[in-house]
């Protein structure tokens, strides 16, 4: 059983950062492709950024290359999101998602594990 927790969330002004942290359960921690999405009032969940097993592949939705960084500790089982120059259009829920066959997906369907989200306020 995979169990997420998400925190780090909160209120920021535009421009500033936060860090989200995503707490994982489970053995194999290590093989598992980590992945963040958001999802914005009246809008659908969107991928945001993904490391594969090593931590050495990552990906990014263009709306963030640059300014978010995705990172894993596998010694302590947790994924992290470094959030650099938030903007206002960056508020939204932040959900951690794994995925323990190790792929690379960028589509919400393919995660069958989910955290309960921690909400990003970021003020003009």
């Amino acid at each position: 059983q995979v169990q997420l927790v998400e925190s780090g969330g909160g209120l920021v002004q535009a421009g500033g950062s936060l860090r989200l942290s995503c707490a994982a359960s489970g053995r194999t921690f290590s093989s598992w492709t980590m992945g963040w999405f958001r999802q914005a009032p009246g809008k659908e969940r969107e991928f945001v950024a993904i490391t594969t097993r090593s931590g050495g592949d990552t990906t990014y939705a263009d709306s963030v290359k640059g300014r978010f960084t995705i990172s894993r500790d596998n010694a302590n089982n947790t994924a992290y999101l470094q959030m650099n120059s938030l903007k206002p259009e960056d508020t939204a829920v932040y959900y951690c998602a794994a995925d323990p066959r190790g792929g690379n997906y960028k589509f919400s369907w393919q995660y069958d594990y989910w955290g309960q989200g921690t909400q990003v306020t970021v003020s003009s």
